[in-house]
């Protein structure tokens, strides 16, 4: 059942200003933590009451949990900071003698919250205060960004991929080491460590792979077709994965053979472990590569206050930056961001349904549409065009055009006909704009005398439009004209950078996530921009009055 602090002071308490800071997270947390988390919140956790024995307080967990994102410190960190550290003490609300707890009780907290019904009830917390103090009410710029935060595990080769992956097997699906040791060949799997051989020799790996790669085939035939759990399952189709991601046939072989060699190429979307089967190899540019994870937020730039995140996969278009920020949009459209306001620029409802202040007017007129700041990564035609069917204002650096001859003519040097259906190309040839949006110039090219600055491809000019190409001509017209576009944009978006910085880094070095897989990481994410969050409202006077959050500035 649901444990309860203790209301009454003891001889031990940490004093609040003679061992703990003012001002600071940790004498806020002494103050107001069951106020930020109250022990209601957390009462579908829990049998009803005289049923077991009572948990530890909810409130005590939650400002844990709390600071432990915060400090960035692994789960026995924390437990010794609540044990020996009077700060921690203080904002936990236990006496200086108090012994603490095992280091599993987090982790017991954190999947207790991540299987209930709301997962992110900490982050949703924070949301409420920051609607409460008004602290966005008539700001309606967003800047998002996102960054690469590396994953908790080590980049695997092939062959430890393939090994991993077969052991994986072994463990996961009833029955299955027994069939792997009778129909592979290639290495005994139940010994650890890589296979021994003379890896300076490319023949010897050479038949390493190809052993390896023939097990793992005969193990997916010989499992195949059986009714497996997801677990199992799992474990099957990432060797199947596995074994076909980063082979190739050998020199002379179609594969057929059982001949097989490592790929001379990067599959994309690969995986990189088979430890954590989410990581993936992704490029902040054409030199930096990095794995893991990304991390995507949307802030508001005055303020610095987050209202939204979301934490995805390292690659793949459905985890692009883009993409992201159409799902913040939405959000703050349904009043789900940390800053949204309901219909007809009402403060959208608490947790508990009530109404707040929120990022609007706070009256009953129509809100300003938000606008979006965002660098080139954000400048897709779909996402200017979510932006403006909300009825919102892009800020969007628009992405460079890459002529196909240098100094040579780009896509804004033809004439786009909309309503005709046609495009025109600087020597004034016209052509029909198709179905798929492509319009082929063709031999109309073979003798124009502009052909030198405008393609090199034997066939002809070539252009693929998107179907909001005016929006993105509109974008790149307005950057270049000095319409205050460019200034607008210099002015709120790099101050996202900040908000980023402190997500991704803590005491000048960058973070590395302690967690498997993007739905433990990305509640991890909401936990440290909600602990960001109010750290921010504390530094603005964060205090209670007649029973609501304001601001002292």
């Amino acid at each position: 059942m649901q444990g309860f602090e203790g209301m009454d002071g003891e001889l031990l308490d940490a004093a609040v200003g003679q061992l703990v800071p003012a001002g600071s997270m940790f004498a806020f947390l002494a103050a107001h933590r069951a106020e930020v988390f109250p022990d209601a919140d957390y009462a579908d956790l829990f049998a009803p009451p005289g049923v077991g024995r009572p948990s530890l307080p909810a409130t005590r967990m939650a400002a844990v949990l709390t600071l432990q994102v915060l400090h960035d410190y692994s789960d026995r960190e924390a437990a010794e900071a609540a044990r020996f550290d009077v700060r921690w003490k203080a904002a936990a609300g236990v006496p200086l003698d108090d012994p603490g707890f095992d280091p599993s009780s987090l982790v017991y907290w954190r999947n207790r919250i991540a299987k209930s019904a709301r997962p992110d009830r900490i982050n949703d917390a924070v949301r409420k205060v920051v609607r409460e103090t008004g602290v966005l009410r008539g700001r309606r710029r967003r800047a998002v960004d996102s960054t690469i935060l590396a994953d908790a595990v080590a980049t695997q080769d092939t062959v430890t991929q393939l090994v991993s992956a077969i052991r994986k097997v072994a463990r996961e699906v009833p029955g299955a080491a027994e069939q792997i040791a009778a129909v592979c060949t290639g290495h005994d799997y139940t010994k650890p460590g890589k296979p021994k051989i003379d890896w300076d020799d490319p023949a010897a790996k050479d038949a390493l792979v190809s052993a390896l790669v023939s097990d793992a085939t005969a193990v997916v035939a010989a499992l195949e077709g059986r009714d497996l759990e997801e677990r199992a399952a799992s474990a099957v189709a990432l060797l199947a994965l596995v074994a076909g991601q980063d082979v190739e046939p050998a020199e002379g072989s179609d594969g057929t053979d059982g001949r097989w060699r490592i790929a001379r190429k990067v599959a994309e979307d690969r995986v990189i472990s088979t430890v954590d089967p989410g990581a993936r190899h992704t490029r902040k540019s054409g030199e930096a590569r990095r794995d893991g994870y990304r991390a995507h937020v949307a802030a508001d730039p005055e303020t610095g206050i987050i209202t939204d995140e979301k934490l995805t996969g390292a690659a793949g278009t459905e985890n692009s930056d883009p993409a992201a920020a159409v799902e913040f949009l939405a959000a703050e459209a349904a009043g789900d961001s940390a800053g949204a306001t309901g219909a007809a620029g009402q403060p959208g409802p608490d947790a508990a349904g009530h109404g707040g202040s929120g990022s609007g007017s706070g009256g009953g007129g129509e809100e300003e549409p938000l606008a979006w700041y965002g660098d080139s990564a954000y400048g897709t035609g779909d996402l200017r065009d979510a932006i403006e069917k909300a009825g919102h204002q892009a800020v969007i650096k628009p992405k460079p055009l890459r002529p196909p001859v240098t100094g040579g003519f780009t896509v804004d040097d033809f004439t786009v006909s909309e309503e005709q259906g046609t495009v025109t190309c600087p020597a004034g040839h016209t052509v029909p704009l198709s179905r798929t949006r492509v319009a082929t110039f063709g031999v109309l090219c073979r003798d124009c005398p502009l052909r030198e600055r405008c393609t090199t491809c034997k066939t002809g000019r070539k252009l693929v439009l998107h179907p909001r190409d005016d929006l993105l001509r509109a974008a790149r017209a307005d950057w270049a004209a000095g319409s205050g576009l460019r200034k607008d944009y210099m002015t709120h978006r790099p101050n996202v950078e900040r908000a980023i910085a402190q997500v991704a880094t803590w005491r000048g070095r960058r973070l590395k996530l302690r967690y498997r897989g993007t739905t433990k990481n990305n509640a991890w994410l909401k936990r440290r921009t909600a602990a960001l969050n109010l750290r921010n409202l504390i530094g603005k006077g964060l205090a209670r009055r007649d029973g609501a959050w304001a601001l002292a500035t």
